[in-house]
């Protein structure tokens, strides 16, 4: 790598381990699973979480470098088992800069019924745009996983997919996007399920989701800034 690819990967090294810590902090992920990834500007390599390593012991340090088949480039330890499943995405979707995958639990509990979150509130249409679909299922380990998102999201507006009996995959602009996404899939997912336990929701119409999710992408919050959370 030239010194201004070491400098990206440097930085996010420490981009990535913080967030790692969010998926902790929301409640997301359980023990070692989950991870969070994000491409190297101007590169064909990424950064990604280890696996199976404690997140008490997640740090820059810890972080590891793939090319995007997959192939470890720079690291002391074994990456995800989920990386060619991030790699896939990258290779597929240029335009996708950071992937997160978690198992939070209502989010998850509808990719085990196969159903799709239908659009019932502002704030999913906002960030999502309208539900929250299903991705096929596929085995861990290889880059199907990769591919059903991929097949799943491409022309979606949703940056959320439920895999099939497995859980939630994300993708954003950028790392932090992609963990934005992430909490959001969860906060949404739970609130519909609430919604169901208490009897039928009430209906959105498709100009209304339409107009929420372009005013919310396009007019809310600081524009130039990713700080805008709601």
């Amino acid at each position: 790598m030239n010194a201004k690819a070491t400098r990206q990967v440097d930085e996010l090294r420490e981009t990535i381990a913080r967030l790692h810590h969010q998926l902790i902090r929301y409640n997301l992920v359980a023990w070692t699973s989950g991870n969070v990834s994000a491409r190297v500007p101007g590169s064909d390599l990424m950064v990604i979480k280890p696996s199976g390593v404690d997140y008490d012991d997640l740090s820059a340090a810890t972080m590891v470098v793939c090319d995007l088949d997959g192939t470890l480039v720079e690291g002391d330890f074994a990456p995800s088992s989920d990386t060619a499943a991030h790699a896939y995405v990258y290779r597929a979707m240029p335009e996708v800069g950071g992937v997160v995958h978690t198992h939070s639990a209502y989010a998850t509990a509808w990719a085990a019924r196969g159903e799709a979150i239908p659009c019932h509130l502002t704030a999913q249409a906002d960030e999502f745009g309208g539900e929250i679909p299903v991705g096929p299922f596929a085995l861990i380990g290889g880059d199907d996983i990769g591919k059903g998102i991929v097949a799943t999201l491409s022309g979606h507006r949703s940056p959320a997919v439920l895999m099939r009996n497995h859980g939630v995959f994300t993708i954003g602009r950028d790392a932090r996007a992609a963990v934005k996404a992430a909490v959001m899939c969860e906060d949404v997912a739970r609130t519909a399920h609430l919604t169901r336990v208490l009897g039928d929701p009430a209906p959105m119409a498709q100009a209304d989701i339409d107009a929420l999710h372009h005013r919310y992408q396009n007019a809310y919050g600081q524009r130039g800034t990713s700080a805008a959370t709601s």
